[in-house]
């Protein structure tokens, strides 16, 4: 199980983590989100032990991580830390970097290794290619294909998928996900992007200005969000008063009826293949929803709440 208590961390006279608590089973995955400047990447690094703690412990079953300040290298052996500039050596082939870290005593099974590593991120064709003449989104694939090698016990991602394409993050996200579920691998990802939290995390912590502001159930936090805030983070979020109540609604909670108190005029529709999005002016206030149907500008509709959880 992985312990965070009370973690408080500055950098530069600054506080950039506040009395930071939280716990991790072992094999879970956990997402990080929030907006840019929110702590999400400093909190990893604290994990791995790349800074020293201002305040507070950080466990690994028994095993406490310590900063540089004990480590002449920084960094606990039984984790990975994925960054977001890679670390590949641009000078040696795909398959080379991958295995840097494996042993050569047993070479048939170490080019087993990398050939596996390289299926789960789709980059088996690039295996003789020098790291120098890859994409960003294909460094990236190699990069958590490098980080995957030596089987840590604990993975800590961050915004791993960002520079890959959209038609092939989905695929390498559900391979990535089961490879982990599979070897037990604790995951903790950082990450701007609902899908990694709603499809995969088992937990989810929400990060405000270097605070933990909500942490538990994806789904149930999805759900019920407690402020604008957070229900932002999954996407688009209309604040509609119902019953003299703050209800944060989801575009797709909302339907077109023939008749409510919620009466909209159209302003914009936007086609997003499945359905449209509607962009309407309810009362001075802009709302989103979904629709089957295309709308034009004008149109005066009624709309209702499908789900208030």
């Amino acid at each position: 199980m992985l312990k965070v208590e009370n973690v408080t961390f500055s950098y530069l006279a600054q506080t950039t983590i506040t009395k930071a608590n939280f716990t991790l089973e072992g094999g879970k995955s956990l997402a990080i989100i929030g907006e840019s400047g929110c702590g999400k990447s400093t909190l990893l690094k604290l994990i791995y032990g790349l800074y020293d703690l201002e305040q507070g412990q950080i466990f690994w079953k028994d095993l406490e991580v310590l900063g540089p300040k004990y480590h002449l290298i920084p960094g606990m052996e039984y984790m990975k830390y994925l960054a977001q500039d890679f670390d590949l050596m641009p000078y040696i082939t795909v398959a080379e970097n991958v295995g840097k870290y494996l042993s050569n005593l047993y070479p048939e099974t170490k080019k087993e290794r990398i050939t596996k590593l390289l299926e789960i991120v789709e980059m088996q064709e690039f295996a003789n290619v020098k790291a120098k003449y890859l994409s960003g989104g294909q460094m990236q694939r190699v990069a958590i294909a490098k980080v995957l090698a030596l089987e840590p016990e604990v993975l800590l991602l961050d915004e791993p998928f960002s520079h890959i394409d959209n038609f092939r993050k989905n695929s390498l996200r559900r391979k990535l996900f089961s490879y982990l579920k599979q070897k037990q691998i604790t995951c903790i990802v950082a990450t701007h992007d609902s899908t990694d939290v709603l499809s995969f995390a088992d937990e989810v912590l929400v990060m405000q200005q270097g605070k933990i502001i909500e942490q538990g159930n994806p789904e149930f936090i999805f759900n019920n969000p407690k402020s604008h805030y957070v229900s932002s983070l999954f996407g688009d979020v209309n604040e509609i008063k119902i019953k003299e109540k703050i209800h944060f609604v989801y575009p797709h909670q909302l339907k077109v009826v023939s008749n409510s108190d919620l009466k909209i005029t159209v302003s914009t529709s936007y086609f997003r293949g499945s359905h449209y999005l509607i962009e309407a002016l309810y009362d001075k206030q802009v709302l989103f929803f979904e629709s089957l149907i295309d709308y034009t500008k004008g149109e005066i509709l009624f709309l209702d709440v499908v789900i208030i959880l």
